[in-house]
């Protein structure tokens, strides 16, 4: 990174930092809790590429972070593939149907362009199901029996381990975050701003608009393979419940409550709609509504999302 001894930078290295040493602190259950958030923020990092910095709003997110999913519990199940050899065969996966589906879909804008990815990701969610007998549908299935684990000569990685479960998940979070802030104060982040902001000037200054966006839905397409994959060693199921609609929804909802356009606001967006959806749900059936109307008042306070306003208001130097 150009800019290293940047107070962004900076910044973002020291909410790394504090989330290995929060493993050695935190009890049992807040462990696992952001374990999962780690995994599932860097999901909305690579959201937040398409959404905050491209303007672009996808429902087929669900998708791309499913294929990389299930490339790595297929592969391990079927084929017998060790975990490096399944992320490997995830991330390229991710990237190819990416390109395919960022190719097709970009030729639509606006509300088509939601629809047609909504569209998409329903056809491969129904795919699922009806190879149930290769995919085990609904009911969905487990190889944490052949996550053998992995001799590194000094240590040993062993998918069992909390402790590397943690580490694996805070290690897919860094790659999407510091990737997230490089291409905020890139080149390719300033063009991807210029058409959120007026894509026809951006093409009358000589930018094919078409050739960018596809770049940022291909990286935000491949983050989303990559937490699919890491999701499957981590917690070990894959299900076509991965899959359906509400798995696109939620990065939505966890970028806009954090702050689209923000690299910290995916995280602080995920964390929060985690822990409250959490609470809520161990005291009501109908937590559901309580989370809704908690959201309502997040949003009415902070309106460009809790990052994006605390950024508008008073750290202005916040990417």
């Amino acid at each position: 990174m150009r800019e290293i001894g940047s107070l962004p930078a900076i910044f973002h290295l020291s909410i790394i930092a504090a989330l290995f040493v929060a493993q050695f602190i935190l009890p049992p259950f807040h462990h696992s809790m952001l374990t999962r958030i780690m995994v599932l923020a860097a999901y909305a990092s690579g959201y937040n590429i398409l959404l905050g910095y491209t303007g672009l709003m996808s429902l087929g997110h669900a998708m791309l972070f499913s294929t990389g999913l299930y490339s790595v519990g297929l592969t391990i199940l079927y084929l017998g593939f060790e975990p490096l050899a399944a992320f490997t065969v995830a991330l390229i996966s991710s990237l190819v149907i990416s390109l395919l589906l960022g190719a097709i879909t970009l030729r639509t804008s606006g509300v088509f362009f939601l629809i047609v990815t909504m569209i998409f990701s329903q056809v491969f969610y129904l795919t699922t199901l009806y190879f149930n007998n290769i995919t085990y549908g609904d009911q969905g299935f487990v190889i944490s029996q052949y996550l053998h684990p992995i001799n590194m000569g000094f240590f040993q990685i062993d998918f069992a381990d909390r402790t590397v479960k943690y580490n694996l998940s805070l290690l897919v979070f860094s790659v999407a975050f510091l990737l997230s802030l490089y291409v905020s104060r890139s080149p390719l982040g300033l063009v991807l701003a210029a058409i959120k902001e007026n894509p026809d000037r951006a093409e009358m200054l000589g930018y094919n608009t078409y050739r960018y966006k596809l770049i940022a839905f291909a990286l935000s397409g491949t983050i989303a393979g990559m937490s699919g994959a890491v999701y499957a060693l981590v917690f070990s199921y894959i299900g076509s419940s991965l899959a359906f609609i509400h798995n696109s929804i939620n990065p939505l909802l966890w970028t806009l409550l954090g702050g689209a356009g923000t690299t910290t606001g995916p995280l602080v967006g995920t964390m929060l709609m985690v822990y409250v959806i959490d609470v809520t749900s161990s005291f009501t059936e109908s937590y559901l509504v309580v989370v809704g109307i908690a959201l309502i008042l997040i949003i009415l306070g902070f309106p460009k999302g809790i990052v994006g306003s605390i950024r508008k208001r008073w750290l202005t130097w916040l990417p």
